[in-house]
């Protein structure tokens, strides 16, 4: 849906831009907005304007987001606009372009599953994003939405994404980290009300990323009762295809156990194991880089052990855990466990050798990334993707539009 957006005054969009709240800590937070009265994070993690002693889940915390929000309402840093519309949003990173419509999508849609979800999410972050979003009276961060291709409502979409971006951009803008950002109003009239109708005409929109932000916008609708436009939430929709998936490595502090030799002969059950010259960044599915005792390995997943009618047991990451992670290494939940880690795929396998040569950690896995194509087969299947599937990047800036509720 077109919604009343709050957005930074003409000009002042690189000094709010920030990256999203779940990526910096709060020390990388206090860092970035040294310096930027402006800055987005002021909001969006207000715990960096507090003495460091302050529980970041404080009540006053929240409080702070919204004195930090009214404060740039109020100086005109940001400003709602007149009326409802939808914008088109363009990030480039490198060759990656994606070019995605900012609009609202209904909870009601969340609730039903029109809007499917792949991932389980965490009481107590939800609870963080339900605190944080009823004490701004707002979404200030969007979830970040892709849907299949090749239907006329998909093409209907484009078409209104070709003629928009044929105009001059409202921003056009790069941030520090090489991401640039470039806004489109759409026009009111036909290209909206087909917007409108070719979304309402997509059978599926799938999460992406944003998981605990769509079950907050569900628990604020519930807690607000509806008022306003507590039913709607953030969104920017993007076609699957531009997205760019990074992979999502693995690291375990030990070997439970066993002796590096041991566990190579364990690991062959499983893997052909090939000794590499080099890091091991896998080309395609079913192959796993591992790095043990200063030594890379080429390893490829034995096919006969892959189930290919399950879209989740077929999944590398899948095979990973159900046949090293868990039966050789002890990690039954990886989400818990603190014997792994994840580490982002923009990391590459310089981050892995950097965990396990430094003594931290044991062995690392490099792991293919899961296609965007696997996560809709996942969701359209009910099921749910082992924890950390997936790493999208470049990320949604934050502070560049706000779905107030009033």
């Amino acid at each position: 849906m077109p919604f009343r957006a709050v957005r930074p005054a003409p000009g002042l969009a690189p000094a709010v831009a920030a990256p999203p709240y779940d990526v910096v800590d709060v020390a990388e937070a206090r860092a970035l907005a040294a310096g930027r009265p402006t800055s987005f994070l002021h909001v969006s993690r207000p715990e960096i304007d507090l003495s460091d002693d302050v529980d970041p889940h404080a009540p006053e915390v929240y409080t702070q987001g919204r004195v930090a929000l009214e404060d740039f309402l109020s100086s005109g840093v940001l400003r709602p606009d007149e009326d409802a519309r939808f914008l088109v949003y363009r990030q480039k990173l490198g060759a990656t372009v994606q070019t995605g419509i900012v609009g609202c999508a209904s909870v009601a849609d969340y609730r039903s599953g029109t809007i499917a979800t792949h991932e389980h999410t965490r009481r107590d972050k939800e609870d963080d994003r339900v605190a944080h979003i009823d004490a701004l009276g707002a979404h200030d961060e969007p979830v970040f939405l892709m849907f299949r291709e090749g239907s006329a409502a998909s093409d209907a979409i484009a078409d209104v994404i070709a003629a928009t971006t044929a105009g001059e951009p409202y921003e056009d803008f790069e941030t520090t980290d090489g991401v640039s950002h470039t806004l489109w109003s759409v026009a009111a009239g036909a290209p909206t009300a087909t917007l409108v109708d070719s979304f309402a005409a997509l059978p599926r929109l799938y999460v992406a990323d944003g998981h605990h932000r769509s079950a907050a916008a569900d628990r604020v609708e519930a807690l607000r009762g509806g008022e306003g436009d507590s039913a709607l939430f953030l969104v920017v929709t993007f076609p699957a295809s531009q997205l760019n998936v990074l992979p999502y490595n693995r690291a375990v502090a030990d070997l439970a156990g066993r002796t590096p030799e041991a566990f190579l002969t364990a690991l062959e059950g499983t893997f052909t194991l090939t000794e590499a010259a080099g890091p091991v960044t896998p080309a395609s599915a079913k192959q796993v880089g591992i790095y043990l005792g200063g030594q890379w390995y080429d390893a490829a997943i034995r096919p006969e052990l892959v189930d290919e009618v399950d879209p989740v047991a077929r999944l590398d990451i899948s095979v990973l855990q159900d046949r090293v992670l868990a039966p050789l290494l002890g990690i039954s939940d990886p989400r818990t466990d603190q014997r792994i880690t994840f580490v982002g795929g923009s990391r590459g396998t310089a981050g892995l050798e950097r965990l396990v040569d430094a003594g931290a950690y044991a062995v690392a896995f490099s792991m293919y990334p899961t296609t965007t194509t696997a996560v809709m087969d996942v969701a359209d299947a009910g099921l749910v993707m082992p924890p950390k599937s997936t790493w999208f990047e470049p990320k949604l800036a934050s502070g560049l539009f706000l779905h107030p509720f009033a």
